[in-house]
């Protein structure tokens, strides 16, 4: 008797698990719903990227090369999210978790790198030219930054941090991106 009550515990529990629990396999790499809709704004970005960085310098009023990095986006769970990866060269790792919010028609995006506590709330919304503008929601830097994606060609695709010292009235190019698809 006893143990046909614990076989009947266990085929009921093995019953009621959900197909998902069984899984092995985080659904990552599987593309298609990062593609379509709203969510191919970043998921063009898909991929293994070689960064080249610059950054302005107000002393020599030029652009000065950066160590550059690497930048690796995913898509997870076939359109639930877009993860990245920042990696740069001898710097500080980053993440960056993308979501699209539908009610809003823009993406809410949480941010960590190395050595910060907690996360970043950033908001972003693509603009009338393709371009995706992100703003700093929680906590607000100062000075204020503003972060442009600019849409992919068959090269690659560019990015620019831009700063505020006037409440977002003027805006000044301090930091720039170019992406070239790893081999």
């Amino acid at each position: 008797m006893k143990i046909i009550v614990i076989s009947l515990l266990v085929a009921s529990s093995v019953l009621q698990t959900p197909a998902w629990a069984s899984e092995t396999t985080v659904p990552v790499g599987q593309n298609e719903g990062c593609m379509q809709g709203p969510l191919a704004e970043f998921g063009r970005y898909i991929g293994n990227w070689d960064i080249e960085t610059s950054s302005f310098s107000k002393e020599d009023k030029d652009w000065k090369p950066g160590a550059g990095a690497r930048w690796n986006f995913v898509c997870l769970g076939n359109g639930t999210a877009i993860q990245d990866f920042w990696l740069p060269v001898g710097g500080s790792v980053g993440t960056n978790l993308r979501t699209y919010n539908s009610d809003t028609e823009s993406w809410d995006i949480a941010w960590t790198v190395t050595g910060m506590k907690g996360f970043a709330h950033i908001q972003a919304k693509k603009d009338g030219n393709d371009n995706i503008v992100m703003h700093y929601k929680s906590p607000i830097p100062d000075p204020l930054r503003r972060i442009t994606f600019f849409p992919p060609d068959a090269n690659g695709w560019n990015w620019k941090l831009e700063i505020s010292q006037d409440e977002g009235e003027n805006w000044i190019e301090v930091y720039r991106i170019k992406a070239s698809r790893r081999n």
